[in-house]
């Protein structure tokens, strides 16, 4: 069974203006951003995902407990950040397509924060805005077979993963399977989709811009709501997406340091055995001299594995 949407010309427009900008990302190496950028960005996602569920940490408190120092806060809001350090550290580890891993992924946010951390709710729930309740999510009875319908479609579906990843993110939110924490995750699970489809959004804070267009992110939910469909809430999402996309592209970033090529190269050839020429290929701005100190380095810092000598020397990532 297929979640209730359609592909309208908007979406269709958002997927091409999306796969241009990881095209122009890639052709200029930035689909794994300069490690301080990779900071910068988790910490922007983690405090955005968190402050639209009303953590008060601001962006400088959680750089603080990233950096293990100490910070002055609710001991619910400290527990919150370290949570999502944790999961955002084993994000690469996570099968998007696996409800085991999802139960898993929601154990690490919600410990020591929900008694049914990594749990099924087992009673109703809803959410409620002022004294209006605004959303009534489905029977508990129901919420497995939903996740089990929800969790094939990412496995069997065709549609692009830029659209499931936005299917997936709505449905969590109608399903609501935890008592808790429902909304961290249907924008974490969202990233672990999209990271498998360009590493470019491993560290693209996304939630950021939801942060700021957070009345819009409810308003797009309301409307596919009551129209029984995720629709209007795609195309919020992707028109989120193209946004920070292009925020990316926009930066002015330093040039990419040897540990950059070296951690940008194994995302593209993976445990593949390669040359210099091939690394050469791809990075055709360094001499030969600068790829032999990058490989020379890797290898001292056991990043490779060589075999070989002169001519017939080829490398591996362990």
């Amino acid at each position: 069974m297929k979640p209730p949407y359609s592909i309208t010309p908007t979406i269709l427009e958002f997927i091409s203006s999306i796969s241009e900008k990881i095209g122009a990302i890639n052709a200029a190496h930035l689909q794994i951003p300069r490690a301080e950028l990779r900071k910068s960005n988790r910490i922007k996602t983690i405090q955005s995902s968190l402050e639209i569920e009303g953590n008060t940490l601001s962006i400088e408190q959680v750089t603080a407990i990233l950096d293990n120092k100490r910070v002055l806060a609710p001991k619910k809001d400290i527990l919150e950040v370290l949570n999502a350090i944790d999961l955002y550290d084993q994000i690469d580890k996570l099968n998007a397509t696996s409800i085991a891993s999802f139960l898993k992924a929601h154990a690490i946010l919600m410990k020591g924060l929900s008694p049914s951390a990594g749990k099924i709710r087992s009673s109703s729930v809803g959410i409620v805005k002022g004294m209006q309740l605004t959303h009534l999510a489905p029977p508990a009875k129901m919420v497995k077979s939903l996740l089990n319908i929800l969790f094939n479609y990412l496995k069997k579906d065709k549609d692009p993963v830029l659209i499931k990843s936005c299917v997936f993110h709505y449905e969590l939110e109608f399903i609501h399977p935890f008592s808790d924490g429902n909304g961290r995750m249907g924008r974490l699970w969202q990233t672990v989709l999209l990271q498998k489809y360009n590493p470019v959004f491993s560290f693209l804070p996304i939630e950021t811009i939801i942060k700021k267009r957070q009345s819009d992110y409810y308003k797009a939910l309301s409307i596919s709501d009551k129209a029984g469909n995720s629709t209007t809430f795609i195309e919020f999402l992707l028109s989120v997406i193209d946004h920070a996309l292009e925020d990316l592209l926009h930066l002015q970033q330093p040039p990419l340091s040897a540990f950059d090529r070296i951690v940008l190269f194994k995302t593209l050839i993976g445990k593949t055995k390669f040359t210099r020429q091939d690394y050469m290929l791809h990075f055709k701005e360094i001499s030969s001299a600068t790829a032999s100190r990058d490989l020379k380095d890797a290898v001292e810092k056991k990043i490779l594995k060589r075999e070989g000598d002169k001519r017939t020397t080829v490398y591996h990532y362990y």
